[in-house]
């Protein structure tokens, strides 16, 4: 799972084994995560354990 700069250029990037689910990744990296005025992702990522922290981050 890799977070990028608006262009394109990673910033973080976590890799897991074949069967790990991304949600692993994806809780992992969160906290590390620079602020943003936007986030794109799939609607897999759409779940409000994933979308509280951004909340308080404002």
């Amino acid at each position: 799972m890799p977070v990028t700069d608006q262009n394109r250029r990673p910033l973080s990037l976590f890799m897991t084994t074949g069967q790990v689910s991304n949600y692993t990744g994806a809780s992992v990296l969160q906290d590390s995560l620079p602020a943003a005025q936007w986030m794109l992702g799939d609607r897999g990522y759409d779940a409000d354990w994933f979308r509280d922290p951004w909340k308080r981050k404002g």
